[in-house]
C-alpha cells in the first residue's frame, strides 16, 4: 500500500521504507494492353479476374489490439530516490520496446472447427487437494491470516517474528521466498527492488493520518489502510519497486513495465500475490496496487493459480470490501 517508511537498518524500532488493422491498402496495378487479335484480350481477361480475386482475399488481412490501460492511481505519486543504473536501463528499455505489429495475411483466415458438447457448460474447477482449513484465517501468525477494513489484526497492535531481507524487515516463515523471488528477478535480468515491508502499528497510524491529511479520510480509505488493518502490519506484505521507470513506482503504470510483467507472471511461484488488482477491487476494498504483493506461501498461490480465484477474500468466503462505518 502507498507509503514511505525507512530502512530496516532501524530494526531496533521496526520501521522500513515504504510503499498495445494494419490497415491493408489495396493498390491494384493497372496495366495496359494493346491487343493485336482475339488471344491477347482472352489473355488480359483472365489476367484482371485472377488478380481480383487475389485481391479480395486480402480483406482477412490480421490485425493489433493495445494493452487495455489501466485506470490512475488515486493519491499522489511516491518518488523514488534511488539513482537509475545505466547498465540496468540499457537492457530493460530493449525488453520494454513495443513487439513490431504481425504482417498482414495473404490468404483467409482459418475456421475453426465447431466445439464439441455443450457450448454453456461451465468446466470444472481443478481439483488441487488443498485442504484449506489446513491454517486459520484470523490468527495474526498464520501463513493464511485475511487482514482487510472488515477484518483487522487480532490483537490490533499485533507484532510478528521479523527477520531482514534486502535491508527490509519480512516476517521470518516468509522471507525465505521474497529473497528467491528477488533473486529469480536479478537471473532474469530484472532488477527488482524492495520499497516497503513491514509497517508497525505506530508506523501505520502516522502513514494512514498522512493521507488523511493530503486527501481526507474518505479517498485515504482507497489507497491506505486504517492502523489494525494493514498487510504490512503482518510482515506478509512487501511492495515492488526498481530503477527504469520510477516514476511508475506506487502508480497503477507500474504493472506495464518489464517489472510489473515479469512479478504479474512469476509471483505465484514463490508463493506471492498481486493482492490488489482493477478486477478484484471490488472485493478487497482497494484500488489497484500491482507493486504490492502479499505471501501465502506456494501451496495456496499455485491452489489460487489453478482455480482462477484472485482473493483471500474469495478462496476462504470472508467478509471483504469496504469498512463497514
Amino acid at each position: 500500500m502507498l507509503s514511505t517508511s525507512q530502512p530496516a537498518a532501524d530494526i531496533a524500532i521496526r520501521t522500513v521504507h515504504t510503499n498495445a488493422d494494419v490497415t491493408v491498402s489495396r493498390s491494384r496495378a493497372r496495366t495496359w494492353f494493346r491487343p493485336a487479335g482475339l488471344a491477347p484480350v482472352v489473355l488480359a481477361a483472365s489476367l484482371l479476374l485472377t488478380g481480383c480475386a487475389a485481391a479480395d482475399l486480402g480483406k482477412e488481412g490480421g490485425g493489433t489490439s493495445g494493452a487495455e490501460p489501466q485506470a490512475a492511481a488515486s493519491g499522489p505519486a511516491a518518488q523514488n530516490p534511488a539513482a537509475q543504473n545505466p547498465a540496468d536501463k540499457s537492457a530493460e528499455q530493449l525488453a520494454e520496446q513495443p513487439a513490431e505489429a504481425p504482417a498482414p495475411r495473404t490468404g483467409p483466415s482459418p475456421i475453426p472447427a465447431p466445439a464439441e458438447g455443450p457450448v454453456d457448460a461451465p468446466a470444472a474447477p481443478p481439483a488441487t487437494g488443498l485442504d484449506l482449513r489446513e491454517h486459520s484465517t484470523g490468527d495474526p501468525e498464520s501463513p493464511w491470516v485475511v487482514v482487510n477494513k472488515r477484518r483487522p489484526l487480532d490483537p490490533i497492535d499485533h507484532e510478528p517474528d521479523l527477520t531482514v531481507v534486502r535491508g527490509y524487515l519480512v516476517r521470518t516463515d516468509a522471507a525465505p521466498d521474497v529473497a528467491a523471488l528477488l533473486d529469480a528477478a536479478d537471473a532474469d535480468g530484472v532488477r527488482l527492488t524492495l520499497r516497503s515491508a513491514y509497517r508497525g502499528y505506530p508506523k501505520q497510524v502516522e502513514v494512514y493520518e498522512g493521507w488523511v491529511a493530503q486527501l481526507g479520510a474518505e479517498q485515504a480509505d482507497a489507497v491506505s489502510a486504517r492502523p489494525g488493518h494493514s498487510e504490512h502490519q503482518t510482515g506478509l506484505g512487501v511492495d515492488v519497486g526498481g530503477t527504469t521507470r520510477p516514476g511508475c513506482d506506487f502508480e497503477a503504470c507500474f504493472a506495464e513495465t518489464v517489472k510489473g510483467r515479469w512479478v504479474a507472471e512469476h509471483a505465484a511461484e514463490f508463493g506471492m500475490l498481486v493482492r490488489y488488482t482493477r478486477q478484484n477491487s471490488a472485493v478487497t476494498g482497494y484500488a489497484p496496487e500491482p507493486w504490492h504483493l502479499r505471501w501465502v506461501g506456494r501451496e495456496l498461490a499455485a491452489h489460487m493459480r489453478a482455480t482462477g480465484v484472485t482473493t483471500l477474500e474469495e478462496v476462504f468466503d470472508v467478509p471483504g470490501g469496504d469498512y463497514a462505518d
